[in-house]
């Protein structure tokens, strides 16, 4: 099968490539009228433009999405629930209404190409055995697809009080071993800032933490040592990252997080 007018468009850029996946990026929107041509040009020019995820499959290891995220298959491919069983049905329900993900998430096997929907996010790719310590722990509704190898399980924070006031769920959506995870990111990876623990401590102020290694103990605590101290700071209450691994923060919090690719809207 070929496959034309697609990666090879001189309109679309191979911005990043790991495992499976390629995430393409739109350099211009040409199918804007004539009212919505300027906003689609300055769009373009602040880096604001239409990224996919293509997927390569080849027979053996399947591809696991965000459900509702496929755009189009093109080959031989087959989408199952990804479900083994009662019992995996069950812990699959219990981790969906936890973490706010898709409880029954669609596997893709077999050979061919798989793309999925365009978002104005960013993507990243990970392999979180090679580059976060094994396993890692993702804020609420950036997973968008990972190799059927990655495990996933919803981990609790180690305070419930996390839950009301550090901006966080009480639980979160852990991936574990080898293979490849792509994320939807407010933030390019260029502006993500990594920081490596080493026994130390990581306080945030606010909820700006994309992923962490799965290791690292979370919890939600005054900025200061009393309640007038953490008042006087006008910081409140901080999350606070402790022990060894790594932690992606990004500097600031993405103005077009919840675009709707399809429509453009804000």
């Amino acid at each position: 099968m070929r496959i034309y007018n697609f990666t090879d468009n001189d309109d679309v850029a191979i911005v990043a490539r790991q495992g499976p996946f390629q995430v393409i990026e739109w350099k211009r929107d040409l199918s804007v009228d004539y009212g919505g041509a300027a906003g689609a040009y300055f769009a373009s020019e602040m880096n604001v433009r239409r990224r996919q995820v293509v997927c390569t499959l080849d027979g053996k290891t399947g591809i696991t999405v965000q459900a509702g995220a496929m755009q189009w298959t093109a080959g031989h491919i087959q989408a199952t629930t990804g479900v083994k069983g009662v019992g995996d049905f069950i812990g699959k329900m219990a981790r969906g209404a936890v973490t706010k993900e898709s409880a029954v998430k669609p596997e893709y096997q077999g050979i061919g190409t798989l793309v999925l929907e365009p978002t104005y996010r960013h993507i990243l790719l990970i392999d979180p055995a090679a580059q976060m310590g094994g396993s890692m722990t993702v804020n609420d509704g950036l997973f968008y697809a990972c190799e059927s190898t990655v495990r996933q399980r919803a981990v609790m924070v180690s305070r419930p009080s996390a839950m009301v006031a550090g901006g966080e769920g009480l639980f979160n959506l852990a991936l574990e071993g080898q293979g490849t995870v792509a994320l939807e990111s407010p933030v390019p990876a260029s502006e993500l800032i990594t920081v490596d623990l080493e026994n130390d401590e990581l306080k945030i102020d606010g909820n700006f933490a994309i992923a962490w290694t799965s290791g690292l103990q979370f919890t939600v605590e005054r900025s200061g040592k009393t309640l007038i101290g953490s008042a006087a700071s006008g910081e409140g209450l901080v999350n606070v990252y402790r022990g060894v691994g790594r932690v992606l923060l990004a500097p600031v919090s993405g103005p077009t997080f919840n675009i709707n690719a399809g429509t453009g809207t804000v």
